[in-house]
């Protein structure tokens, strides 16, 4: 294994990216409310000499790591965009043009082409959103179990869709288009709905607002593509859904990257990879 890992200490999630003795590179996560868990980590792998980091919760991770190891900092979309370019590669895409939209806690949009990169825009709306709403309407806050109990949650009967308001004609835009995120509630005056609907429809309204606001960037930048990363998507196959369809629905295409939710991490550890060899040199 390398000496050399990278870290990403988010405002949920930290995680951590290293080449294992496969010489493949691997991750692990580990709450960031508790970096004891991370400091235990990296003194059971004692061969961990460099460190790359990045994130918002850096200055309280580097408070409990002190000065334990060789430890390089790079501001986070520096880091994030070294690991998506690092994933499109390695995955086959070649793209010169395309929003990138990062899903972790909230939502950050950003433009890249080939000379350059710009934060565009963002919204509080991310995990942090579909966690907490969870956890107040149905009282799960447990990250896998909302995503798989939304995966298998309707949100008819919640959200009010055009087809609901145009009943017995035809309507002038696609039918299944939210008219109105939990707009049915009142309506309907239905007091109680299932706790799986209501957890698909929560996630509905997360990746709709996410996805409105990166098309319209996309269409600002005339972008294609609006490549779709974070922590949030992970194992996340509804919202991946969500987004996917209204991607398409407005004409741009979207692109989901395995091991997206380590963006930073990745980027973090070439970054680190890359000074030492310069250093070496």
């Amino acid at each position: 294994m390398q000496n050399v890992i990278g870290i990403d200490a988010g405002g949920t999630l930290t995680k951590i990216a290293y080449t294992n003795e496969q010489n493949e590179m691997d991750f692990v996560v580990f709450p960031s409310n508790d970096f004891s868990q991370v400091k235990a980590w990296i003194e059971d792998h004692p061969h961990i000499e460099e460190i790359g980091l990045t994130g918002g919760r850096t200055k309280q991770l580097l408070d409990v790591l002190k000065t334990m190891k060789s430890i390089q900092y790079l501001v986070e979309f520096e880091a994030t965009l070294k690991g998506v370019k690092y994933l499109l590669g390695k995955y086959g895409h070649k793209l010169e043009n395309a929003i990138i939209t990062n899903i972790g806690t909230g939502t950050s949009i950003h433009h890249m082409d080939a000379e350059s990169h710009v934060r565009v825009g963002g919204t509080g709306v991310g995990g942090g959103t579909l966690t907490g709403l969870s956890t107040i309407m149905t009282g799960i806050s447990d990250f896998a179990q909302i995503t798989a109990n939304a995966a298998i949650g309707s949100r008819e009967g919640i959200d009010l869709f055009v087809k609901d308001i145009f009943k017995g004609m035809e309507p002038p835009i696609e039918g299944h288009l939210t008219a109105s995120n939990f707009g049915n509630v009142n309506i309907l005056e239905k007091s109680k709905h299932e706790t799986n609907d209501l957890l698909a429809t929560i996630q509905g309204l997360v990746g709709e607002v996410i996805t409105t606001l990166s098309i319209q960037f996309a269409q600002e930048k005339k972008c294609e593509s609006i490549i779709y990363i974070g922590s949030t998507l992970t194992n996340n196959e509804h919202l991946k859904k969500v987004i996917e369809n209204y991607t398409i629905l407005k004409k741009h295409h979207p692109i989901f990257l395995k091991d997206c939710g380590f963006t930073g991490a990745i980027g973090a550890l070439l970054y680190k990879v890359e000074l030492s060899r310069t250093i070496q040199s």
